[in-house]
This record gives C-alpha cells, structure tokens and sequence, in this order.
C-alpha cells in the first residue's frame, strides 16, 4: 500500500488557498456545491462527536457565528442540517460583521437555513449574547484561512464573550477564529491547514475530505485517514491457516507490573496475528493463561524483585525462528538486570521488533541491526531521540493529543525548519483519531500490542503497521467514547470496538474521514 496516496499532506494557509482555487476556479456553481458537502460533512461530525455527551438533543439550542465568507456559510448550512434532522432544535445566528456583509454564498446559506428553520431561527445581536444562558452547540464560522491578524478589538471582545458562554460543544469550522475561538473540536474542511496541528485553540482536528486531492501531492506532513484500515477489512484467502497471518513474541512484565504485559498481549489476540507467544515471569504465566488461553505463555525465570532475569534469553532461541515480529517493553520494569536482558535480545534477533515502555531506553533502541518500531510518548522520546535518530531503518510513533508516525531520520515532535547542514526531516504522518478517552494508563500497552500483530502480519513495512495501529487504536477509542463516555470506563474495554472500528473504516463514505 502506497501511504502517501491515501493520506492527503496537511497545508498552509496559502497552499490550501491555491489548492481550492485550482479545483474549483471561481465557478459560483462549483463553490455552491463544495459549501453544501463541507456543511453537511461537519453536521455529521458534530453529531456523531457529540455522542460523548450523550447525543445532540432533541430541542437542542445552536449558536452559529457567522463571518462575511466561506466558513460563515458552512457553518450555515451545517446548522441547517441539523435543523432537518432534529424538528424541535433551534439556532441563534450572530453576523460578526452584519449581515449586509454577506457574501453571496454565505447570503445564500443564511437563506436556507431561513427556509428549513423557519421561526426556529432567529438572529441575535452580538452586543447582548453574554445575557443568553447558554448553547448546546455552538458553531464558529467566523474567520477562514485567509484571515490576517491580528483581530481588531471588537472581534477580540466578541469572541472573548462567546469563549465564556456555557456551551456543551464547541466547534470551528476549519480554523478556530482569530486564534480567539476556544474549540472542542476543529472540522478541518478540504485539507487539514498547518496552524490547526497541536494547537491547544483547535482542540481536537477533525479531517473532512471533500474530494480536492488526487492522491499525488507532495508533502511531508500528512493525515491518516481510515483508507489505511480498509484492507483489513476484506475477506481474507478461503485456504489461509493460522501461519499465514503471522507470528507476534511479546517480552515483558514483571511482578510490580503485570497488568502491562496482560494488556499488550490482548490487544496482540485481536490484532488479526495468526500465532502469539507471550514470555512473562513465571509467578504470573499461568493465571494469565487462564485469563487468555488463546496465547502460549511460557514463564520466564525471574530476579528476586520479580522481574526478568538473564537466564532465561534461552527460552527465546526456538521461538524466536519461527516468529515474525517481537514486542518488548510493557511492564518489565527497569531494572539492571532486564534492561541488559533486552539490549541482548535486541542485538541478537533478526525480527521486525516494536520497542515500548521501559524498553525506551537509548542503548536498547540503538542496539542491533533488525527494524524497529518505537513507541514514546513525548518524556520517553526526549530519552531516545538522539539514539534513535541515528538509525535508518526505525520508525517512530510519537504519542500525543496528535500522534505522529514517521520513520526514523530526522524526526521531530512538532514542524520545525531542518537545521543548516542538517538533511530535512522525513515524512510524518499524524493522526487526529482518539481523544482524551485514551489518557489513562494503559492505552499505550494496547497500542503495543495492536502494532506488534499488525507487523507481524506484514513485517516488511513496519511504517505501515505503525500507522495501521495507530488509526485503529485511535479509531477504536472514539468508538468507545462515543458508547459510554470519556469519564467512566477503563481502557481494557477499547478492545471490545475494534472490529466495529475496523468495519467502519469501509462503510464511510470518501467525505467522512473523521
């Protein structure tokens, strides 16, 4: 699978510009028909996002701030359609500008919403919405990407007031306004633009692909979309047997930490990987092999504080022969003992390898010569980002609000410029998927594992599985959110959705990417 034509580069402001330009050319009609799709597509978003608060309801209350252009009249349209969806809703509009200074387009949206709203639609001024209680929904259209700063003070206090507003979700079409509008979520329409990545104002960045890229442009930032999920999807050979779909080790846990390795292991069973062999201590092998039967677990001798001692790297050599991919790292710890454990199993061993957890430590991610996949957050990363850009066959997945996937040469957390002498960064792929749902202990051991399957099962592209992994983990963790909230769940319960997250992947239409 070519990655790179499945997922679009993220543009600036300027590329985005000429990138509309050259699809829709002025032409009234076109431009019509892209404000409806990009209208429609965030309604939709916002309505399956707002099941993490339990869904839209009925009567629910909108506020629309509309600008005098484009994103005021997605924002429009978006209104409207849920408008026709829910019959009881209602929406507030508030002109930033007026309404004489309405573009056509936006003129046109507002005359829709007016239609299928009726006198569920009413216009607000901005001078009095600090006395409304509050909004279910509020949808920010005021600015675009060809916005210049800074806003004048009006507009700063307007948005200002709007931030201090109860509102249950708060979203912005394309960009957060001015860099003012605090949003929950950002419905990048089209592309997904530069300043929206990692910035606290947008919250969390929804891609909406309205069909503007031919899946040959450049760029070396880019967003994954569930197009890299969708083969999994398929029917797989009638004559396949379990070897045909890869064989994943899993080397971890300790006493102080078994749930780690249990968790890593899980998620490695739904992977789709044909064969898992789990090493663990042996104080723990035979209760989780009551709790997961469908692995093989073989008890690892262990150092008198329970972890994994080095008499037991023998226990690897066999299966090790006949295996496709090794994970290392969930809940082993780091004591002396295991950490020279790994480094020997790392410069011994030929198989595609995801590096996590206490396994992030520079001597073992610099270790050997076999691929490798490194799975930091953003403290584990500062440790290994020297060793591990020194090695030209790694990949990185660098957790985050944004995870990012990238091989190994150059990388960097966020979009710096390379330094002088210094070859330019390779390309990062970031994905918008999963949320706050995930921020809990835990989500990166099944993340692990998830990738440790995934490679196993194609362990010539270790960039793919990474990115594979992270779509589905992430994908999965909305699923869940949406189900049952971000607040009282536990992270184990992520592996119930991953096969609707999975389906998922091919039953949404090209416009939903979200």
């Amino acid at each position: 699978m070519n990655l790179d034509a499945i997922s679009p580069p993220i543009l600036s402001c300027e590329d985005a510009r000429a990138l509309e330009t050259a699809r829709l050319g002025g032409d009234e009609a076109k431009e019509w028909s892209a404000l409806q799709r990009a209208g429609r597509a965030i309604a939709a978003a916002v309505l399956r996002d707002f099941d993490e608060l339990g869904g839209f309801p009925g009567g629910g209350k909108i506020l629309v701030l509309a600008g005098k252009g484009h994103n005021g009249g997605d924002a429009l349209i978006a209104a409207q359609t849920i408008l026709e969806t829910f019959p009881r809703a209602r929406a507030e509009v508030s002109f930033t500008f007026g309404d004489r200074t309405l573009r056509p387009l936006a003129r046109r949206a507002w005359r829709a919403l007016q239609h299928a709203g009726g006198d569920r639609v009413v216009r607000v001024a901005a001078g009095v919405l600090g006395c409304r209680y509050g909004y279910d929904l509020c949808l920010d259209g005021v600015f675009g990407f060809q916005f210049r700063p800074p806003a004048d003070a009006n507009t700063t206090e307007y948005l200002n007031t709007v931030n201090a507003l109860p509102i249950g979700l708060r979203a912005a079409v394309d960009l957060p306004s001015a860099g003012l509008f605090r949003a929950d979520f950002t419905y990048a329409t089209g592309s997904v633009k530069t300043p929206v990545v990692g910035a606290p104002e947008a919250g969390r960045v929804r891609f909406l692909d309205l069909g503007f890229f031919d899946g040959n442009e450049a760029g070396t930032d880019r967003v994954l979309t569930t197009a890299v999920l969708a083969p999994l999807a398929r029917l797989r050979p009638a004559h396949g047997d379990k070897r045909s779909y890869g064989h994943v080790c899993v080397v971890g846990g300790s006493r102080r930490f078994p749930g780690a390795i249990l968790m890593t292991v899980l998620a490695a069973l739904r992977s789709g990987a044909g064969l898992v062999t789990a090493f663990v201590p042996e104080s723990v092998a035979a209760a989780f092999a009551a709790r997961a039967p469908e692995a093989m677990w073989v008890g690892w001798p262990e150092t008198p504080s329970g972890s994994l001692a080095l008499e037991g790297e023998h226990l690897l050599r066999g299966p090790l022969e006949r295996a496709t991919a090794l994970v290392l790292g969930p809940g082993m710890g780091r004591e002396e003992e295991t950490l020279a454990l790994v480094t020997s199993i790392v410069k011994a061993s030929k198989l595609p390898t995801v590096i996590d957890a206490d396994a992030l430590q520079p001597g073992i991610v610099a270790a050997g010569s076999a691929p490798r996949i490194a799975t930091p957050h953003a403290g584990e990363f500062a440790r290994i980002q020297d060793a591990l850009g020194s090695i030209a066959n790694a990949t990185l997945v660098l957790k985050g609000a944004v995870t990012r996937v990238s091989r190994s040469a150059g990388i960097l957390p966020a979009h710096p410029k390379p330094k002088r002498g210094k070859v330019a960064r390779a390309t990062t792929y970031h994905s918008f998927f999963g949320g706050p749902v995930l921020a809990r202990g835990g989500s990166g051991d099944l993340l692990a594992g998830l990738i440790g399957g995934l490679l196993a099962q194609n362990a010539s592209d270790p960039l793919l599985a990474a990115a594979r992994g992270v779509v589905w983990h992430g994908l999965a963790a909305d699923l869940l959110a949406r189900t049952h909230g971000q607040v009282a769940v536990s992270v184990t319960r992520l592996l119930e959705f991953l096969p609707a997250a999975l389906r998922s992947s091919v039953e949404r239409s090209p416009e939903d990417h979200s």
